[in-house]
């Protein structure tokens, strides 16, 4: 089997391949011979799969400068080196069923990459410098311990595909709202108790998983047209008859702490501290418009948590798209009969609408959701 790898080896310096197939060859380390010399220049596209290999070589990218796809899938590979990041030519990086414990922040220099492929591994957490891969389409770290997602992950302003299945998630980062391309996002078996409120008011977002999240009890409402899956949420061990009330409130239970009020109808002045945030919002993107150089208001010092908070409201009307940051009015509806919700575990999830005033929450049915434009 060595002179057969090295011979493979040998002849692909020889003739500059650009694809390399070492799948299934019970290598236990990196052949030294792909590192020998120039290492293989020309080389684009290596296979790895199902092999044994612990690590990769510091100098992987001085010898393999040219890399585009390096697929590594069922190794046992724990830690992968800084030296990772400078693949600058790097599209598609595959570590799927590994050992990862760690993801290096080197990872964010990969600034080339399209697809980040990490599920069936023993991550924590992911570094924040993920946010900085503006060219990355697909994302799955599925089948991971992870208690959350990086809040800078909406600065991948390219990516369409998002899979975080089989986590250990509570939230999901209302940032995610912004992400223009996002048209598919999966969170079955999660710990969900929420999903941000504007989650689905985007046209690109067509597909939504959140399966088997027991304690997931209300949708936002921009999800109704969609193709969701929510079988298995919201399950009891114990169903009994509720109220409207009581089912309200189950679904609005774990809302962002911003919330400081859910209003009802009989609620018609809006607080003071609502009024105020909403024009300050209006004035941030009106100066976002014509921004000059600085970071916040003309004249009006802002701490960071407030600027992050108008940048990123908490959400937005379902009604009128009037940005919403302290109070909310909400509006329960009875789940959608779909051929996806209740196929293996029966599903007791409503739809939630989530309005400005009191005048859109009596105004809003769930038909004006197709007509709504995209959140602002």
């Amino acid at each position: 089997m060595a002179s057969e790898l090295h011979q493979t080896i040998f002849v692909a310096k020889k003739e500059r391949y650009k694809n390399l197939f070492l799948n299934y060859k019970n290598l236990n380390h990196f052949p030294v011979e792909m590192l020998k010399d120039e290492g293989l220049q020309f080389l684009e596209r290596l296979y790895m799969k199902r092999n044994s290999l612990t690590m990769l070589p510091d100098n992987l990218a001085q010898k393999l400068p040219n890399l585009i796809e390096l697929y590594l899938h069922a190794n046992n590979i724990v830690i992968i080196p800084e030296a990772i990041g400078n693949l600058a030519h790097l599209q598609s990086l595959d570590l799927s069923s590994n050992a990862l414990q760690l993801l290096c922040p080197e990872v964010g220099r990969l600034r080339s990459l399209r697809h980040l492929r990490l599920s069936n591994n023993q991550l924590k957490s992911l570094p924040p410098e993920i946010g900085n891969l503006q060219f990355l389409e697909t994302l799955d770290v599925s089948m991971n311990q992870l208690a959350s997602l990086p809040d800078r992950l909406h600065r991948c302003s390219s990516l369409q595909h998002l899979s975080a299945d089989h986590n250990l998630l509570s939230r999901v980062p209302r940032h995610l709202c912004y992400l223009a391309r996002l048209t598919q996002i999966s969170m079955a078996a999660n710990r969900l108790t929420c999903l941000p409120l504007d989650l689905g008011g985007s046209r690109e977002l067509q597909f939504v998983y959140v399966d088997n999240n027991l304690d997931l009890k209300g949708l936002p409402s921009y999800l109704y047209n969609k193709v969701i899956g929510c079988s298995g949420c919201g399950v009891s061990e114990h169903p009994r008859q509720q109220s409207q009330d009581e089912a309200l409130n189950e679904a609005l239970s774990g809302l962002p702490s911003e919330v400081k009020m859910v209003a009802s109808e009989a609620d018609r002045v809006i607080p003071l501290e609502e009024l105020a945030m909403r024009t300050l919002h209006r004035l941030y993107n009106r100066q976002q418009r014509h921004r000059t150089d600085g970071n916040s208001l003309p004249g009006v010092p802002l701490p960071k948590s407030l600027l992050d908070l108008l940048q990123f409201p908490l959400g937005h009307c379902h009604r009128c798209s009037q940005a919403m940051f302290t109070v909310i009015y909400p509006k329960l509806f009875p789940m959608r009969h779909t051929d996806l919700a209740g196929v293996h575990r029966r599903t007791t999830v409503s739809f939630v609408a989530y309005c400005c005033s009191s005048h859109c929450l009596r105004t809003f049915k769930l038909n004006d959701v197709g007509a709504l434009t995209a959140m602002s």
